[in-house]
C-alpha cells in the first residue's frame, strides 16, 4: 500500500506498507515523474522488489495522468497478491 503524505509537484512522498500473514512492514517511498523511486523500508528483499515495481509503475504513469487532467499522485493505492495456496 502507498498512502500519499506530500505532493511536491513533480515528486511525491508516500507512506509505504507491506502486509503479509506473518508481519507488517512500514516505511517511506519518494516517487518522481521521471520514474525514479526511492524506498526506505526494512522488509524481505522479495517484498521490497514487488513494492519497487508497483511504485515504479505509478511514477512512470504520472506524466500521462497530468496530461489527462487526472490527479498526478493518487492519495492511496493498494495492491493485493495472493500467496501460494490462497485464492
Amino acid at each position: 500500500m502507498l498512502e500519499r503524505v506530500e505532493d511536491l509537484g513533480a515528486r511525491a512522498r508516500y507512506r509505504a506498507e507491506i502486509v503479509t500473514a506473518e508481519a507488517t512492514y512500514t516505511g517511506a517511498a519518494t516517487l518522481g515523474e521521471d520514474g525514479a523511486v526511492e524506498l526506505a523500508i526494512d522488509a524481505p528483499a522479495e517484498l521490497v522488489a514487488r513494492l519497487q515495481m508497483f511504485a515504479k509503475l505509478l511514477a512512470r504513469g504520472a506524466p500521462k495522468r497530468r496530461e489527462d487532467g487526472l490527479a498526478v499522485w493518487p492519495e492511496r493505492l493498494t495492491r493485493w497478491r495472493p500467496t501460494e495456496g490462497e485464492s
